[in-house]
C-alpha cells in the first residue's frame, strides 16, 4: 500500500497474463468524505490486504471500470458483501454472475461525485471506460485508456511489442488495437478527452505502468496526440 495524497492510496498486486505480456496489476482506494472506501479495479484479495483495508475503513463502493478489469471482484463480493458494485454496461453483461447496483454507463447521481468525477470514454466498438477524477487531489484514474509500462518485467521480444504498441514509459499511450478502432468515433472521443483535460489533473494513476505525478495534463497532450 503507498499512499498518494491525502485520503487516496494505490495497492500494486500480481502481474497476469494478457496477449503473451505479463500485465502489472493495480488498484486504487479513495476514503470518501462520508469516511467509506471507494475501491477501483480491485486487485487479488490477500490477508495482507484485506487487514490494510480495514484499517483504511469500510468498504462501500466496488468499481470496475471497463470490461477488462473484473478478474476479482467475486472474491471482494464474498469478503465486502454489503459493498455496492458498479461496472459498464459491457462489465454486466459480461459478468452475468455477479449482481451490479448499477451502471457506469447511466448519466445519474453517484454517491460519491462529491468526492470524485466521471467521464465514460466511448467511441469505440471494442471497449469503452469510465475515467475517474479525485478532485482533492487532482488525480486522473484509469485502467487501459493509457499504460505507460516500464518494461522492466519484460524479455527483449516483449519489449519490441510493446514498444510497437506504443505502451512503453515514458512514451505510454492507449495500445494500438484500441486507438485504431476509434477510426469512426474521434469526435466522440474528443469530447471525452476534453472532458478530461478540463480537470487539469496534476496526477496520472494507471492500472499498467508508471504514475506521473507531475503535470499530467501535459502528458495526456503527447498521449492523445493521435486523436486530437
Amino acid at each position: 500500500m503507498k499512499k498518494l495524497a491525502h485520503e487516496i492510496w494505490i495497492f500494486d498486486g500480481e502481474p497476469v497474463p494478457f496477449l503473451g505480456l505479463p500485465y502489472s496489476t493495480r488498484m486504487v482506494v479513495v476514503r470518501l468524505s462520508s469516511g467509506e472506501l471507494w475501491v477501483h479495479s480491485p486487485i487479488k484479495l490477500s490477508e495482507s490486504i484485506t487487514a490494510q483495508i480495514n484499517r483504511l475503513g469500510c468498504v462501500k463502493y466496488l468499481i470496475a471500470p471497463n470490461h477488462l478489469h473484473h478478474l476479482f471482484l467475486s472474491e471482494w463480493i464474498a469478503a465486502y458483501p454489503n459493498a455496492e458494485v458498479y461496472g459498464t454496461d459491457e462489465v454486466i453483461k459480461k459478468c452475468s454472475d455477479i449482481s451490479f447496483h448499477a451502471s457506469l454507463n447511466h448519466s445519474q447521481s453517484y454517491a460519491w461525485e462529491t468526492d470524485i468525477e466521471q467521464e465514460l470514454f466511448s467511441g469505440s466498438p471494442l471497449m469503452e471506460e469510465c475515467v475517474f477524477f479525485h478532485i482533492s487531489s487532482n488525480t486522473l484514474i484509469v485502467t487501459d485508456l493509457v499504460e505507460n509500462f516500464s518494461g522492466q518485467r519484460f524479455n527483449y521480444w516483449q519489449r519490441v511489442v510493446a514498444k510497437g504498441v506504443g505502451i512503453i514509459a515514458p512514451n505510454g499511450k492507449m495500445p494500438l488495437d484500441w486507438r485504431l478502432s476509434f477510426m469512426f468515433g474521434k469526435a466522440k472521443a474528443r469530447k471525452h478527452f476534453n472532458r478530461l483535460l478540463s480537470w487539469h489533473p496534476k496526477r496520472l494513476v494507471m492500472a499498467h505502468g508508471e504514475i506521473i505525478n507531475e503535470s499530467a495534463d501535459e502528458f495526456l497532450q503527447k498521449s492523445f496526440k493521435w486523436l486530437t
